[in-house]
C-alpha cells in the first residue's frame, strides 16, 4: 500500500442529510467521481552526524528516505515521457570532504532473500551505527541497544543502502503492480536504474564504486556488475560477495534432490558437527580438511554408483559419512547417503531436544516436538529477528529523521513466487555473467567472505562455484576469499566482525591503490 498524508485527496463523503429535494434518479444514474492518485515525489531527509574513530571525528551527512522510479514511455516507437512506478527507499552516509577534494569510494549495498531489506549490512557491519544483540549463550534482552560503530565502512567508502521493490519502505507507487518487480531480470534493472540515478545525481561517476551483497545480493550483485557495464558503461572496482551463492543448483534450490547440493553442503555438516562437539580435541581445520577431500572425490563417486553401491563399500561410506557428520549411521544409511540441510539441522542434536540453527549452526534452540522430521523455525533467526527491527525502528525515526506509518518489511512474503523465468528449464547461475564482467573489466575485484557455520550458503559450494568462472588465469588473482568463525550473517559473532570490517576496509583500500597504480 502506499503512504499516505494529510495532502492526499480522498473521496468525497457522502452526505447523511435527507434525500427530500433533490434529484435522486440523477444521482443515482452519474458516475461517482473519481480522483487520480497523487504523482509521486522524492521524499528524502537529510541529517548532520559525527563519528568519532581513533581519536579523530568524522563528520558525515545521512540522507534517507523514497526516490521516485522512473520508466521511459514509448508509444508506437514515439517518446511520450517518464512513468512513475515505484519508490524507492535508500539510505546514504557521505563523510563530508572540501570542496575539490578527489571523490571518495562509494559503495552501494544490499542483502538478498530475495525479499530481504539492506537492515542486516545496514546496521549490523556497514554502517557508522549498529546493532548490540549479544551472541550465542548470551543473547541480550529487549529492547537492545544501538550504538556508533568506529570499524563502519564509512571510513573507507562513502555508503548507500537500497531496499529493492515490497522490501523495507519500498513500494510500487499508489495503484501500480508490485509484482512486476519480482523477479531476477526486473530487480537488476531496477536495483541498476537507482544506483545509476544516485551516481548522477550525486556526480560520483568519477568516484570509485563498489557493490556489497549478502545471500541473494551476492547472486544480484554479480548480475549487477555486468548489468551495469553493458547497460550504463558503468564500470566497477570491486564487489564484495558476503555469505555468497552464486548458483542455485550447487544449494539444490528449485533442485532439492541434485546430488550436487549433498556433497557442497558436506563441509559445512563437518564444520557444525565440530562446533556441537561432535569431533573430540580434531582441530576445526583438520576437520574442514578431511570433509573437503572426501567431496573432492569419494563422496561423489560413491552417489553416482547407486544400486552397485553395496556390502562392505556401502558400508564404508556411510561409516564415513557419519563421521564427519555426526549422525547416527543407521539414520545416513536410510537417507541413502543423501543429507538434505534442513533434515540436519534437525537431527544432529534430537538426542538432547534440540534443532540447529540453518542460518548460523552455532545457535541452537528447543525442538518444537521430538519427533519432528523438520525443524519448525530456525533458531538463528529467531534471535536477530527482533534486535534489528528494535535498532532500526529506532535508528531512522530518532537518527535519520524519517517519518512513515509503513511497516518497514525486513524480510517479505509479497515478492513470492519470485520470478526465474530467464532460466526456464536450466539453473539460475549468474557465474557466466560475473566472468563476462571481469573479462570486460580486467581491473574488477572481487571479496568473497565465508562462514564456516553457514548453513544456507555453504562455504564449500560457493568456493567450487567460483572456481569454475570462465576467465582467464591471471584473474583468478582478482578473487580473495576470507573465512570467519560465525555463520550467514558472521558479523553477529563480535571477533568476526572485527576482523571483516578490517578485512573489506582492506579490499576497498586495496581496489582503489591498484586503480589509481593503474
Amino acid at each position: 500500500m502506499a503512504q499516505t498524508d494529510d495532502t492526499t485527496p480522498t473521496a468525497p463523503v457522502p452526505s447523511e442529510s435527507s434525500d427530500e429535494g433533490r434529484d435522486t434518479h440523477a444521482a443515482t444514474t452519474e458516475p461517482a467521481p473519481t480522483t487520480k492518485p497523487v504523482e509521486p515525489k522524492d521524499d528524502l531527509v537529510t541529517t548532520r552526524h559525527t563519528l568519532r574513530v581513533g581519536g579523530e571525528d568524522l563528520h558525515y551527512t545521512a540522507t534517507t528516505g523514497r526516490v521516485v522510479l522512473r520508466e521511459e514511455v514509448f508509444e508506437d516507437d514515439v517518446f511520450t515521457g517518464t512513468k512513475a512506478r515505484a519508490e524507492v527507499f535508500l539510505t546514504s552516509y557521505v563523510l563530508d570532504r572540501p570542496e575539490g577534494a578527489a571523490a571518495r569510494p562509494v559503495t552501494f549495498a544490499f542483502n538478498g532473500g530475495p525479499g530481504s531489506s539492506s537492515v542486516w549490512l545496514h546496521l549490523g557491519l556497514l554502517g557508522p551505527r549498529r546493532v548490540q544483540m549479544g551472541d550465542v549463550g548470551e543473547l541480550l534482552p529487549p529492547p537492545y541497544a544501538l550504538v556508533d560503530n568506529p570499524e563502519s565502512l564509512l571510513t573507507v567508502s562513502d555508503l548507500v543502502f537500497i531496499d529493492p521493490v515490497s522490501t523495507g519502505f519500498s513500494r510500487a507507487v499508489e495503484g501500480g503492480r508490485a509484482k512486476s518487480y519480482h523477479g531476477f531480470t526486473a530487480d537488476i534493472e531496477s536495483v541498476g536504474e537507482i544506483i545509476r540515478l544516485w551516481t548522477a545525481r550525486h556526480e560520483r561517476w568519477l568516484s570509485p564504486k563498489f557493490l556489497a551483497g549478502e545471500s541473494y545480493g551476492t547472486l544480484r550483485a554479480a548480475a549487477l556488475a555486468d548489468h551495469l557495464q553493458s547497460r550504463y558503461g558503468m564500470y566497477l572496482n570491486g564487489i564484495m560477495l558476503i555469505s555468497s551463492v552464486l548458483d542455485l543448483g550447487s544449494i539444490g534450490l528449485h533442485e532439492p534432490d541434485t546430488d550436487r547440493a549433498f556433497v557442497g553442503f558436506l563441509p559445512t555438516y563437518a564444520a557444525v558437527a565440530h562446533y556441537h562437539g561432535r569431533h573430540g580435541r580434531k582441530a576445526l581445520s583438520t576437520v574442514v580438511r578431511e570433509a573437503q577431500e572426501y567431496a573432492d572425490r569419494d563422496y561423489p563417486y560413491a552417489l553416482t554408483r547407486g544400486v552397485r553401491l553395496t556390502g562392505g563399500e556401502r558400508a564404508e561410506h556411510v561409516e564415513r559419512l557419519a563421521g564427519l557428520t555426526g549422525l547416527d549411521p543407521e539414520w545416513v544409511d536410510r537417507a541413502d547417503l543423501r543429507i538434505e540441510h534442513i533434515r540436519f539441522f534437525t537431527e544432529l542434536l534430537r538426542g538432547q531436544r534440540l534443532v540447529v540453527g540453518r542460518l548460523d549452526s552455532r545457535f541452537t534452540g528447543p525442538a518444537a516436538a521430538g519427533n519432528a522430521e523438520t525443524m519448525d523455525a530456525d533458531p538463528s533467526h529467531d534471535a536477530i529477528a527482533g534486535p534489528y527491527a528494535a535498532a532500526w525502528n529506532h535508528h531512522v525515526r530518532a537518527d535519520l529523521g524519517y517519518e512513515s506509518d509503513l511497516h518497514y518489511e525486513q524480510i517479505s512474503t509479497r515478492v513470492h513466487p519470485w520470478s526465474y523465468s530467464d532460466f526456464e528449464g536450466r539453473s539460475v547461475d549468474v557465474t557466466p555473467r560475473l566472468a563476462r564482467a571481469m573479462r570486460a573489466n580486467p581491473h574488477l575485484r572481487v571479496h568473497v567472505a565465508y562462514g564456516w557455520y553457514d548453513g544456507a550458503t555453504p562455504f564449500y559450494a560457493a568456493r567450487e562455484v567460483l572456481a569454475q568462472l570462465d576467465i582467464p588465469a591471471a584473474l583468478q588473482d582478482n578473487i580473495e576469499h576470507c573465512y570467519y568463525d560465525a555463520g550467514h550473517m558472521m558479523y553477529v559473532h563480535e571477533p568476526s566482525r572485527l576482523q571483516q570490517s578490517a578485512d573489506l576496509a582492506d579490499f576497498v583500500t586495496r581496489a582503489v591503490g591498484a586503480t589509481d597504480a593503474g
